[in-house]
């Protein structure tokens, strides 16, 4: 049998749109980057942004800064955690994450996984009664949408401040609402592997007055706050703007001028991504060894990347089939690697702090897990290719 090859890159970007090349092209010839360096009458890139990316979302408020990391950090600062207080979070998610909780002075308190990938309510429910924890950071990791209905009660009955991880769920909904639109505060990210480009960034999204204006205060405003639009009144301000730090994670104006045209195409762009991940799905689907994580029908999620669990009758052939398939060009993630390797590491190598709990389950999920990214580089017949050589691969290494 000859051995099926991919050529394409699994890190390689759609070129951005011609409008945010002009766009940036303009920021640099008038070397304005900073977001409050304005000329009399004129409005930034970045207040521009804030606010089409708030119409977008339906809040009221909205800030850009430096990345969704730093927007889930002065999310929990703004909401009043204290030090060592504890954070409740998904036990399956990036390493951001944690650290956010960690660098805003509270402690993560990992949540057991379901095999469909999402927070275990009842795990949550307990450890929320036990830790008295007020603070909740939701991962939606790689686009799964937990019942937000059952979350939002959840926290209403322990009287849990809700925030929305939308690094993966950025354009994503729930029973129709948009992800980011059920917690006190939602965070995003626009890193070069979102659904939005920017190289680095990210936007923290409120529907509540008190917490934007502790929000553009903390991302370092000075007294520049007026100069935002997606903000609250003046007044709402003058409560806040000497009482909270300045932590400098502002949004400049280039990455603002080439996230705005970017962001006209941000549906379209998700279909695309579902159209590529259906092929790649329905592939994988009908691979004996392989299981696709359940997805409900009241989640509407955006498919750009795709986990799967691979069942072989030795979990030591793991690591073959990962190496197999990446020299035939499929570059596949494996949860349950003992040792971090780029972006993915397992909530067992954390250890800047102390997990006090034991999560046999979500360590049995990563074990066999798997992760691809879904670039819209790749057309729906090299999706199609790329679950014949999984296929293969699979044929060989079992």
């Amino acid at each position: 049998m000859i051995s099926l090859i991919f050529s394409k890159s699994f890190t390689q970007q759609e070129p951005l749109p011609q409008e945010a090349i002009d766009n940036a092209v303009t920021v640099l010839q008038g070397g304005r980057l900073h977001r409050y360096n304005v000329i009399p009458g004129e409005t930034s890139q970045a207040a521009l942004l804030e606010q089409e990316f708030a119409d977008y979302q339906g809040t009221r408020y909205c800030l850009a800064c430096t990345s969704g990391g730093y927007a889930l950090h002065i999310a929990l600062r703004c909401l009043g955690l204290e030090p060592g207080e504890p954070v409740l979070t998904n036990a399956f998610t990036l390493a951001p994450v944690p650290g956010a909780i960690h660098n805003a002075g509270g402690r993560p308190v990992l949540v057991e996984t379901r095999a469909d990938l999402k927070i275990d309510l009842d795990d949550l429910k307990n450890k929320a009664g036990r830790t008295s924890a007020r603070f909740l950071m939701l991962s939606h990791m790689r686009g799964h949408i937990a019942d937000m209905d059952a979350v939002v009660d959840l926290c209403s009955e322990y009287d849990i401040n809700l925030v929305e991880d939308c690094a993966h769920t950025m354009g994503a909904s729930w029973k129709n609402v948009k992800s980011g639109n059920f917690g006190k505060i939602a965070c995003f990210s626009s890193q070069t592997y979102k659904h939005l480009n920017s190289g680095e960034g990210g936007f923290l999204t409120t529907n509540d007055p008190q917490i934007m204006a502790r929000a553009i205060i903390h991302s370092g405003s000075y007294m520049l706050f007026e100069n935002h639009i997606a903000r609250p009144a003046r007044e709402i301000f003058e409560s806040v703007k000497l009482s909270t730090p300045n932590y400098s994670g502002r949004m400049d104006n280039l990455r603002a001028s080439i996230l705005r045209p970017q962001l006209k195409d941000l549906d379209t762009n998700c279909e695309r991504w579902n159209q590529r991940y259906q092929v790649l799905a329905n592939k994988l689907d009908n691979i004996k060894c392989i299981s696709l994580p359940e997805r409900s029908r009241d989640e509407h999620y955006v498919g750009s990347s795709i986990q799967f669990s691979i069942n072989l009758d030795s979990p030591d052939k793991i690591p073959e089939f990962i190496d197999t398939c990446l020299k035939r060009g499929v570059e596949i993630k494996w949860f349950g690697a003992s040792e971090p390797k780029g972006f993915t590491s397992r909530f067992d190598s954390w250890r800047y702090f102390e997990n006090d709990y034991e999560l046999p389950n979500t360590m049995q999920i990563l074990s066999n897990l798997c992760d691809m990214r879904v670039p819209l580089t790749f057309s729906k017949a090299d999706c199609a290719l790329i679950g014949d050589i999984i296929e293969q691969v699979i044929g060989e290494v079992s």
